[in-house]
């Protein structure tokens, strides 16, 4: 799609034996007030960038919080996980990934937020 500055925040059922990578968090990285305790976590939610994508198509409050909480100006998720939280919806599956990326990036050549 032409991005060039990418990354990735993946959530995961906690596991004493998981390694944690950088943008890895798990329910235990989550206190009891709601805040993110994993300062590379807080750091990404707080970088401004121009797109987020909540990849996921179930409920998870986890990631939810995470999408809410970020500063990206524009955020695009799975239709039917949580709307208020998007500015744009896709339909599609998540295995799906090409489908999902032509769709996306046909939208926002539509919105003018990226180039043809």
């Amino acid at each position: 799609m032409g991005f060039e500055n990418v990354k990735v925040v993946t959530f995961l059922d906690y596991d004493k034996k998981n390694n944690k990578a950088q943008y890895y968090f798990s329910d235990k990285d989550v206190d009891w007030n709601g805040a993110f305790q994993q300062v590379a976590l807080r750091d990404f939610l707080n970088e401004p960038l121009d797109l987020l994508i909540g990849y996921f198509d179930t409920n998870n409050i986890f990631m939810e919080m995470a999408v809410l909480k970020s500063k990206a100006t524009f955020k695009v998720g799975f239709s039917g996980v949580n709307q208020p939280l998007y500015d744009m919806e896709i339909a599609e599956i998540p295995s799906n990934i090409h489908n999902f990326l032509s769709e996306l990036k046909k939208y926002l050549v539509i919105l003018k937020k990226m180039k043809n």
